[in-house]
């Protein structure tokens, strides 16, 4: 299921389809594995401050939604010592399943990304945030783990260079809201697993009170190419504008022929994503609506779907966010109230209820959409709909509230008239006919 179209023992998918072992040391090495790190200790290719050049130099942005410069990021961690670097792979968000792949089937380029990483940070312990539910992946990643140690690519003096690193292993307990960055630094000490009010930013004061930087899986094993290669060469892959530079990796799921995770350069048309590795529509079905970004991203309708380059500023500009890269693809006879019920009764139970916008709002708005669903909803219910989200976004001290009132405003703004048919004809127009974003076809 997972697929690249690029050359280069580096890429995130750099492992052939289907082959046995892709995850043990000797696989890694074959590719090229800790080549990079052989040189960056034994070889001197980078200082610390050298590496953090390169990697701003590539224009490399987190992966894991937010998309903000990574070396930017880097820059920010405060000098006192020791500082910490978490790895977030608790892939949470609805549609979105590529940090798993990682983690299963390519798990060494992620330490070996981390080492990298805390050298460039001047850092010598990492943590990986692992979701609760993910027991294989987080296996498959203690192994790897494990013969790093044994390898000498981790320990007190790692392939003589006189450097100590290490990388500890730790399992959420499946909370939605511990992907936030300063959640999962609440969890990982031991505490309630809540978002903390910023300032003060991680990068000044983080886990143990100490700095911080916190990345996302994919970002963290795309360092590796830029070791490897430099930052100039990681940005040959880059949209028109320049601003979105590497590969990045999507997960399609929904209406297509071939779901999976594809690993493509950015600015790749979202038309010729689905048009030729998807191979199209489930059973040559009319796409209608498209989430590009996972469930959190506004919805577009088809015609701008076919719009879109798979980047940051195409998606912008086409009313949505490229977010974690999570694609959901609904094909013609989806009821667009049922997919929203579902994001919203998703986001509803995941609310840490910390903040009252989001606490309260979203069994609010949830409780609405269903009432829509079920055919019992008025006109006044759709308004009452967009204000309540409305007043949602921005007000909390995370964005969870936001990734509820985006669909949900969205949805309605974009789908209007099929919440206005629900109304008027006080049922689902679909007769009960749900090929949600969570199926893979429509049900007879």
């Amino acid at each position: 299921m997972a697929y690249t179209i690029l050359d280069g023992h580096k890429t995130l998918l750099n492992f052939p389809r289907g082959a046995e072992g892709t995850w043990t040391l000797d696989s890694y090495r074959t590719r090229g594995g800790y080549s990079a790190l052989e040189a960056v200790l034994r070889e001197g290719r980078y200082t610390p401050a050298g590496l953090l050049d390169q990697v701003k130099k590539s224009g490399l942005r987190g992966r894991g939604g937010a998309g903000f410069p990574t070396g930017l990021k880097w820059s920010f961690l405060a000098k006192q010592r020791p500082a910490y670097l978490v790895c977030n792979a608790d892939e949470s968000e609805p549609g979105t399943f590529k940090d798993r792949v990682i983690l299963e089937e390519n798990p060494h380029q992620l330490v070996e990304g981390m080492i990298l990483s805390l050298f460039a940070l001047e850092a010598e312990h990492g943590y990986v945030y692992v979701r609760g539910e993910y027991v294989h992946p987080q296996k498959r990643l203690d192994a790897a783990i494990r013969e790093a140690y044994e390898a000498g690519y981790l320990g007190e003096d790692v392939l003589g260079a006189g450097r100590a690193y290490h990388i500890t292993l730790h399992s959420g307990a499946g909370a939605y809201i511990c992907g936030e960055e300063t959640g999962l630094i609440n969890s990982l000490e031991g505490r309630k697993g809540q978002p903390r009010l910023k300032p003060p930013f991680p990068a000044v004061i983080g886990v143990f009170n100490k700095p911080t930087i916190v990345n996302n899986v994919e970002t963290l094993a795309s360092v590796c190419s830029i070791a490897e290669f430099g930052g100039e060469a990681y940005a040959q892959w880059r949209n028109e504008s320049g601003k979105s530079t590497g590969t990045k990796l999507f997960s399609v799921s929904g209406h297509v022929e071939r779901p999976g995770v594809y690993e493509v350069p950015m600015g790749y048309p979202f038309k010729r994503l689905l048009e030729e590795e998807c191979g199209g529509m489930l059973n040559g079905m009319p796409l209608k609506a498209l989430i590009v970004g996972g469930s959190s991203v506004p919805v577009v309708d088809a015609e701008t779907a076919m719009k879109i380059d798979l980047d940051y500023e195409s998606c912008a500009a086409h009313g949505t966010l490229l977010g974690s890269g999570g694609v959901i693809v609904m094909g013609e006879g989806t009821c667009m109230v049922r997919s929203l019920e579902v994001l919203l009764r998703f986001y509803h139970h995941e609310s840490c209820g910390q903040c009252t916008p989001c606490r309260e709002g979203t069994g609010w708005i949830h409780r609405i959409v269903r009432r829509v669903e079920a055919g019992q909803g008025t006109m006044v219910d759709l308004d009452e709909l967009y204000r309540i989200a409305d007043n949602m976004e921005g007000k909390t001290i995370c964005t969870l509230a936001d990734a509820a009132a985006w669909p949900a405003k969205s949805h309605l703004r974009v789908f209007r008239q099929e919440f206005e048919r629900h109304v008027h004809e006080g049922r689902c127009p679909f007769g009960g006919r749900f090929p949600d974003p969570f199926h893979l076809g429509p049900q007879a």
